[in-house]
């Protein structure tokens, strides 16, 4: 199947060529046509504050939403009869539209939304539950758009969900990064641009296009998009790079251009499907969770990867088609060129966009030049390789060999060390205290804790449905022994959902505001303390029912109820893992060994994560003010980097197990097998690494700690892992590394990811142990 898809693509080139244009241009103007339809709010699993929102619903519609914003506002005097004026204005204007329903601080209900010295003040906005954060961005530049411009008073605009979300552009970092590298690696220009090319390509079409289209079919947050991206320039390149390593293999070992093509493609090609199936999957796993947010955002994921992988099996090899031998041949006019555009990738990414536009104009103009002027015209000398075993990765392989327990050992205790943190792992939601201190988002934040205290930015709610009035008295002692924990600042009385008769009403809502923030720990301890110690003892016995609800309740129980199935979610994606791993190398001990490396890497990297974000290790360095893990990324890391992580698996030991079947020779293989694919395996992590921590430097406290965990991951897998632990395990077991006992080999289907030895696709080529280093 393999060979036919690589024929077709490379005889049809032209069309699989316009079909992919098609394809790009194609989703992007419909996606740009219907616009986007993120939706950052999340359903709230079955919980006390979900009851307790529908209690509010019922009873007092507008009063309580987890989705808001505000509109802050600082004077000498708030009440002063200009300001009242002017922003009573903004308030009319806003009480017109019906997505949200507004508390003015001048209105009845609004009194304790000025502060008690009358300079600080702000209205609340409740978004409907089936608004969408598109919506919710764009109200928010309305509002902007409608605040007055007065002499004195400073205004602010809060909340997450009215805070304008800035496309990143640090990727571009990773792009520069990118060309240096495979130019290093391959010593081709052309063969460098191949990789970058299908990713931006499938990158394009899934990661933007494709998902764009989604958020209007599945609820799917506006980071998504980000997300795509990174985790697509990722594995788009890797995979490519992949594909190409083995093409110029062929070539280099007498393999006519077509039939290194298609050889490529039955190799190579094999390994990218399966690991961006298993990429695929682990992120379709995350629709196990049942939660339409964390579906959502694997589908958006899993679309991305998709789309790159499928460009790098059928777009690539119709591109390798144009190329031909030419793909060899690198021109002095080409590598400055190169040069000057990953100077102007870098420093766009890096915010320098004069310098950055300058280095890509001066890269055209050097290309154009180079078809003039003599010495821009000079090939540049191929590069000479070395013998696999003269080169430096196999005499690391060897030493690493020669003293197996002193490097697992050794090894094992740093990725254990990494990993240390974990144990203090808190989930949670940050708070806009962690924006940048520049955003309108931040300065709301701080105006309100300055104003009325820190937990006025999470305030509580706390509602009852009394039943019969008989059950008033319960009420007013919810509200004195509220009041009097140690966690709360200020309760407000409680409010009838009958105003015209309170002794009537079946419902009462109290506003609690805690004294700490929304993302403190302390705050936490005040939510839970209050449910268990204060108010179930005073409603046991009656028909009573109180929830206590609000954002900050709502966000730790949202927590609470993602940790309890992240253990369920691992256990399935590993379980997968394994088995799949077991069908492609016949082995129970390889696959077992590398689901606990890992494991182990990925483990680390939370461990890094934790002592960055949470405990605030670097923050001068890296502006990350500390905070808890959101409870949705843990899952996500472990989906892409354990899909990631099999990338490299997968290609290390298929080429050990192609030399090991070849020789029988359990220890030279592994030397071999590092040696071949060492190369390849360091530049692909060296990119990912550098794509994915780039985005430590976008403002957004997600996308950074999204970047950071990846970039961890893969450069732990690459190199502690791969590159020290699998040497070294492999050395240890030897010829056990393949045992697989003969009643399970009978039952357990082949999935052949290897392809065709190099002996076959090449006829009369010497093996590996002789060949040049070609990757």
């Amino acid at each position: 199947m393999y060979r036919r898809i690589a024929q077709a693509c490379v005889t049809h080139r032209r069309l699989v060529l316009i079909g992919w244009l098609g394809i790009f241009f194609g989703i992007n103007a419909i996606g740009g046509a219907v616009g986007t339809a993120y939706d950052g709010g999340f359903e709230i699993p079955e919980s006390e504050s979900s009851a307790g929102f529908e209690t509010v619903d019922a009873y007092f519609p507008g009063a309580g939403s987890a989705f808001s914003g505000s509109i802050v506002f600082q004077a000498d005097d708030v009440n002063n009869p200009e300001v009242v004026e002017a922003m009573t204005e903004v308030f009319d204007e806003l009480e017109t539209y019906d997505e949200f329903a507004l508390i003015s601080p001048y209105s009845q209900f609004g009194a304790s939304q000025i502060s008690a010295d009358g300079t600080i003040a702000f209205a609340q906005l409740n978004f409907d539950a089936g608004v969408d954060q598109t919506r919710t961005g764009e109200i928010g530049v309305e509002i902007h758009e409608m605040l007055p411009t007065l002499d004195g008073p400073r205004i602010e605009v809060g909340g997450a969900a009215l805070a304008e979300f800035e496309p990143p552009e640090s990727e571009l970092i990773g792009l520069g990064f990118a060309v240096v590298i495979l130019i290093v690696s391959f010593g081709s220009v052309l063969a460098m641009g191949l990789p970058i090319g299908v990713a931006l390509v499938g990158v394009g079409a899934g990661g933007i296009g494709a998902v764009t289209l989604l958020s209007h079919v599945i609820v799917v947050p506006d980071f998504a998009s980000v997300i795509g991206l990174m985790i697509g320039l990722g594995v788009g390149i890797d995979y490519a790079l992949f594909i190409v390593t083995r093409y110029r293999e062929l070539t280099h070992a007498g393999v006519e251009h077509e039939a290194a093509i298609i050889g490529a493609m039955d190799t190579a090609g094999r390994a990218v499907v399966f690991a961006g199936i298993t990429v695929v999957l682990s992120l379709v796993g995350m629709l196990t969770i049942g939660l339409a947010f964390v579906g959502g955002l694997g589908i958006a994921a899993a679309v991305t990867v998709a789309f790159t992988m499928a460009a790098s099996v059928t777009l690539l090899p119709a591109l390798l088609g144009f190329a031909g031998p030419r793909i060899e041949t690198t021109r002095r006019r080409g590598l400055i060129a190169a040069g000057c555009a990953a100077v102007g990738l870098a420093s766009i990414g890096l915010g320098f966009s004069t310098l950055g536009l300058v280095g890509l104009g001066a890269a055209v103009v050097v290309m154009i030049l180079g078809l003039f002027v003599p010495q821009l015209k000079v090939l540049v000398p191929p590069r000479k390789e070395k013998p696999v075993r003269e080169t430096f990765w196999y005499r690391w392989s060897r030493q690493i060999q020669s003293r197996p327990w002193l490097f697992a050992i050794g090894g094992t205790v740093v990725l254990l060390v990494l990993t240390a943190p974990v144990l203090g792992l808190r989930l949670g939601f940050s708070d806009e205290g962690n924006y940048s201190d520049d955003t309108t988002t931040r300065q709301a934040y701080d105006l309100i804790a300055e104003g009325f205290g820190p937990g006025f930015n999470g305030p509580f709610l706390l509602a009852v449905e009394v039943g019969d009035a008989s059950n008033s008295g319960v009420v007013q002692a919810l509200g004195a022994a509220i009041g009097a924990d140690e966690g709360v600042a200020t309760v407000s009385p409680p409010v009838p959902n009958n105003q015209a008769d309170p002794g009537a009403s079946e419902a009462f809502l109290f506003q609690i505001v805690p004294k700490t923030a929304p993302q403190d720990e302390a705050t936490t301890d005040t939510v839970k303390r209050l449910r268990s110690d204060v108010i179930a003892p005073l409603i046991e016995g009656t028909t009573v029912q109180a929830n206590l609800t609000g954002g900050v309740p709502a966000n730790i129980d949202f927590s609470s109820f993602l940790a309890g199935r992240i253990i369920l979610f691992f256990a399935v994606v590993l379980g997968v893992s394994f088995l799949l791993l077991m069908m492609v190398f016949r082995s129970l001990l390889v696959p077992l060994k590398a689901v606990i490396m890992n494991m182990l890497s990925i483990s680390a990297a939370y461990g890094v994560v934790v002592a960055i974000f949470q405990w605030g290790w670097f923050g001068g360095l890296t502006g990350i003010e500390p905070a808890p893990i959101e409870p949705f990324l843990p899952m996500m890391l472990f989906a892409i980097v354990f899909g990631l992580s099999m990338d490299y698996e997968v290609f290390l030991l298929s080429r050990v197990k192609e030399e090991y079947d070849r020789t029988g020779d359990a220890a030279n293989s592994v030397a071999d097998g590092l040696a071949v694919t060492a190369r390849v395996i360091t530049a692909a992590a060296a990119i990912m690494t550098v794509v994915f921590g780039s985005f430590l430097l976008e403002d957004d406290r997600i996308v950074k700690l999204f970047g950071t965990g990846l970039a961890l991951a893969v450069l732990l897998d690459a190199t502690l892992v791969r590159m020290l632990l699998v040497p070294a395990t492999m050395e240890l077991l030897g010829k056990k590394n393949w045992w697989l006992p003969a009643w399970l080999d009978k039952i357990l289907p082949t999935l052949n990811v290897e392809g065709p030895a190099l002996e076959e696709l090449a006829p009369g080529h010497e093996p590996v142990s002789g060949t040049p280093a070609t990757v």
